[in-house]
């Protein structure tokens, strides 16, 4: 797991350097947020004693005032009790100032107030009074303990709530609050951080539930977003290195496909020449058939090899029409039939006749004879293919799906992410190049349309392209 740099507790120490001790900021999350809160606390502690205190204290001396009176009334009036108050009599002392060791400066005040009391707070624990009728000083006990005693158990009893307040809050924080809204969203983060590091895409993302919606949430959704945008232009990038490849490969082929065409071209008009002048010679039926076919096939070779010209370019069909598929399927199978196998192998058409597509009739030709070779050529001896077809609706618009069906050994799964790629092929002999898949893929997009390869679950491989339906 990633972690912050730590420098809380650090020490650096040299030689004729001087101990550094850290910053604040350098203090990891934890310890900051510790000692954030602890000063919290110790500040609100101190506005809590410094504003209850004094209440109580100045409460407390207004009862105690008010006790002192409500005795020196009592002491004045020379009664043992009144109705809030008592006075033991053994409390009450009379005699002369030095008795009852009355200060110097008190005694001259009470003979100017012979009608009153004073506690003297020189002189804690009594109330003096004069009295002229004994031409005594007289002295009351006022035991003042309980107060100081009421506001001792104020501080005490603050002290242990605050106390109390301070050990829940800190354990609410520590254990519950900060590990689920600050503590695990950190975690997480580094831990994402850590799999990027480690090239662990599965782990590289902050699961959304994870996701405050803080403004730690926040930061966890744009390092998402930016670790998305990464990967996105990583696999642009790579994409653009495979087309580069594509590309250089492809003009390779171009080069070679243009000087293969030219050197077909030649031989095949003879051969249609020859042709045309046999079938006007020739007066048996059968062999008008043959030699028609053959003229056909040579009319077919020509146009492979105009498109093998215009192979290494984009080519855009120019002639747009509705082409019905069993028919165009029947005669790829027929162009087919010239090579041997194709008498060992059953072929069903199970495309209705009423189904078709908007195509190039010519070029969706050859990707049909491309697909149905393929799939002969899959088997050693016998075997069967089988084609069909349905419409689909697919972003609002009508699509044919075209099933090329056999029932072979299927498409090797270490071929099948790449079978449309140019040289990609198991039969790399006499049979086969590898380029028919990925011409007949390029006229499929040059047509609006895909194609894809899989391996059915009965067993054998199917080719499925979908064109835009007429």
């Amino acid at each position: 797991m990633l972690a912050f740099p730590y420098h809380a507790g650090e020490i650096e120490v040299a030689v004729g350097s001087r101990v550094k001790a850290p910053k604040f900021r350098d203090l990891r999350v934890r310890p900051k947020l510790i000692v954030l809160h602890n000063a919290f606390f110790l500040i609100l502690a101190c506005a809590v004693y410094y504003s209850v205190i004094p209440l109580v204290e100045e409460y407390v001396a207004t009862s105690r005032q008010r006790e002192a009176a409500l005795l020196g009334e009592v002491f004045l009036a020379q009664r043992s009790e009144l109705p809030s108050a008592a006075i033991v009599p053994e409390d009450r002392e009379y005699g002369s100032a030095a008795q009852l060791g009355v200060p110097e400066a008190l005694r001259s005040w009470l003979q100017e107030h012979p009608n009153e009391t004073r506690l003297d707070p020189a002189y804690p624990g009594f109330i003096y009074r004069w009295d002229a009728a004994r031409d005594q000083y007289g002295r009351l006990r006022f035991d003042d303990s309980s107060f100081e005693l009421i506001v001792s158990q104020a501080r005490i009893s603050l002290f242990a709530a605050l106390g109390v307040i301070y050990l829940l809050a800190v354990a609410m924080l520590e254990f519950v609050i900060m590990p689920r809204y600050v503590y695990e969203p950190i975690t997480a983060h580094l831990d994402a951080d850590q799999a990027v590091q480690e090239g662990n895409r599965e782990e590289e993302l902050i699961p959304e539930e994870e996701i405050p919606g803080d403004e730690i949430g926040d930061i966890m959704r744009s390092r998402n977003a930016t670790v998305r945008m990464l990967r996105e232009k990583e696999a642009n990038l790579e994409s653009a290195k495979q087309g580069m490849a594509a590309q250089d490969r492809l003009a390779t082929i171009g080069l070679l496909s243009a000087s293969v065409a030219h050197e077909l071209n030649t031989p095949l008009s003879v051969i249609e020449g020859s042709v045309e002048k046999l079938i006007e010679t020739t007066e048996s039926g059968p062999d008008q058939d043959r030699l028609k076919r053959i003229r056909k096939m040579s009319h077919r070779l020509l146009r492979i090899s105009e498109g093998l010209l215009g192979f290494s370019r984009v080519h855009t069909p120019e002639a747009r029409e509705p082409v019905a598929l069993r028919a165009l399927l029947d005669e790829a199978w027929a162009l087919l039939a010239i090579d041997e196998r194709a008498g060992q192998i059953a072929f069903e058409n199970r495309i209705g006749p009423e189904l078709s597509v908007l195509g190039d009739y010519d070029r969706l030709m050859q990707v049909f004879v491309n697909l149905l070779r393929n799939g002969m050529l899959a088997f050693d001896a016998g075997g069967r293919i089988v084609v069909a077809a349905g419409p689909s609706k697919m972003d609002g618009r009508s699509w044919m799906s075209i099933r090329v069906d056999d029932d072979g050994p299927g498409i090797p799964e270490d071929v099948l992410p790449n079978i449309f790629e140019a040289f990609v092929s198991t039969r790399l002999d006499s049979r086969g190049t590898g380029l028919g898949l990925t011409v007949a893929e390029g006229i499929v997009q040059q047509h609006g349309g895909s194609i894809i390869a899989s391996n059915r679950p009965e067993g054998g491989a199917r080719l499925e392209v979908r064109l835009p339906a007429a």
